[in-house]
């Protein structure tokens, strides 16, 4: 007779190994199934039935402070979503010096939208969408015909 899952190598097939951890409710008919089959010569002690009591309060709590801690991260994420959109927006009618993320060259635009993509601040400059992390410089763009680069070498 064959038994799976008694070797190392062995996957386990049955429902309850592919599901979640045992949860509330499966503990406490744990517990009242050991109560009703308990020898009623050798009685569980007091102490055991308190451990094990102290062990379901544990996991309450400790279910209690997972849901928070998720409640918290997505809370997070949603800030820093915000948080995002609202630098980036004030840029709006703006020019900015960038870096194309297609060409890896510099380049100056204004800023004529912003939006959310994929979690991350995207400007819309022109017909590029550029993340908010490439742009470089907020301000006004130097003139096509910059005479002072050109005196600053001959001077």
């Amino acid at each position: 007779m064959n038994i799976s899952g008694i070797s190392a190598n062995d996957p386990l097939t049955s429902s309850s190994a592919q599901g979640s951890a045992l949860g509330k409710d499966a503990f406490m008919d744990l517990l009242v199934t050991q109560m009703k089959n308990q020898d009623p010569l050798e009685p569980t002690k007091n102490e055991d039935m308190l451990a094990q009591l102290a062990q379901f309060q544990s996991l309450e709590e400790m279910n209690d402070l997972n849901d928070n801690i998720v409640g918290l991260a997505v809370l997070q994420q949603s800030n820093a979503l915000l948080d995002q959109l609202t630098s980036s927006s004030a840029l709006i009618g703006k020019d900015v010096k960038y870096v194309d993320p297609e060409t890896e060259s510099e380049a100056w635009g204004k800023v004529e939208s912003v939006r959310i993509v994929d979690g991350l601040a995207q400007l819309q400059i022109g017909d590029k969408n550029i993340p908010l992390a490439n742009v470089v410089e907020i301000g006004t763009p130097p003139a096509t015909g910059d005479s002072t680069s050109d005196s600053a070498t001959n001077g």
